[in-house]
């Protein structure tokens, strides 16, 4: 961590952060930490707020390999992203200057949009139909047709994103250490000309999936990526698969992704 000392500050309001946002620059400063003025002079990109800002932080810093991000928590509680809080800023400065912190591993879903381009997530990538009405999807697994979807959507998850809309529908919490996909259906429709799953199911992070809107009408889904939506008009098919790309954050050495679980589901 001594060859990472550029700091980034990603928050969305000054305002109300104001006092304790002077209090945590000051005590980078303090140990010899740079505060910068621009996300791309950053080594160490600190978000301040919650796991959305988190999430936002990630994003906007466009899913850079070569930095550290760390979540700072200005809730009650810690959260999944975030393992620290604000009023502790002196303990987080501290074990980033001392070494007392591990760098955990997080996977990235990479979407590709009618081959047009490619998005990048961290929680999930999720689609759903865009009017009040069901769609139909064929879903195919490495190019191959495994089964055909009529429902509200599907709710693509990576492992650390499992914990957050994946869980809400019923779907597996997965140990971030095992690189794969999770795919989860909203509201499908079962009977004798639909038939899916039923269930959710995980994937391994070298299979692609494969969404192929039906296009009966309803081609302008509904899609999200973490908590940001993307509105694209003529969606035909959709490419899913975990990318090459790794998001390195920092955690404290007895703070794991299962002590985590517990503390905010036990």
């Amino acid at each position: 961590m001594s060859e990472r000392k550029n700091i980034y500050l990603y928050y969305n309001n000054r305002e109300e952060l104001e006092h304790k946002l002077t209090h945590l620059i000051n005590t980078a400063k303090k140990y010899d930490f740079t505060v910068v003025d621009h996300v791309m002079d950053a080594n160490i990109i600190i978000s301040v707020g919650s796991d959305g800002t988190f999430l936002q932080a990630v994003r906007k810093s466009g899913f850079r390999q070569d930095c550290l991000y760390v979540g700072v928590s200005t809730k009650d509680r810690l959260g999944m992203y975030c393992d620290f809080h604000i009023d502790d800023v002196t303990e987080m400065i501290e074990a980033m200057k001392l070494d007392k912190i591990e760098v955990r591993k997080y996977p990235v879903i990479q979407v590709n949009i009618n081959q047009q381009g490619s998005f990048y997530c961290l929680n999930e990538f999720s689609i759903r139909s865009g009017i009040i009405k069901t769609f139909v999807m064929d879903v195919y697994i490495d190019d191959i047709s495994f089964e055909t979807f009529r429902g509200d959507g599907m709710l693509i998850a990576t492992p650390t994103g499992s914990t957050a809309y994946n869980k809400s529908v019923n779907g597996a919490i997965v140990d971030p250490l095992l690189p794969c996909l999770q795919v989860s259906e909203l509201a499908s429709l079962n009977n004798n000309q639909y038939r899916t799953l039923g269930s959710s199911f995980i994937l391994s992070g070298h299979r692609k999936l494969s969404l192929k809107v039906v296009q009966t009408g309803n081609d302008y889904p509904t899609m999200g990526m973490d908590n940001e939506a993307l509105s694209i008009r003529h969606v035909e098919k959709i490419d899913i698969q975990l990318s090459d790309r790794i998001i390195k954050t920092v955690k404290l050495k007895d703070n794991s992704f299962w002590e985590k679980v517990k503390r905010i589901f036990l």
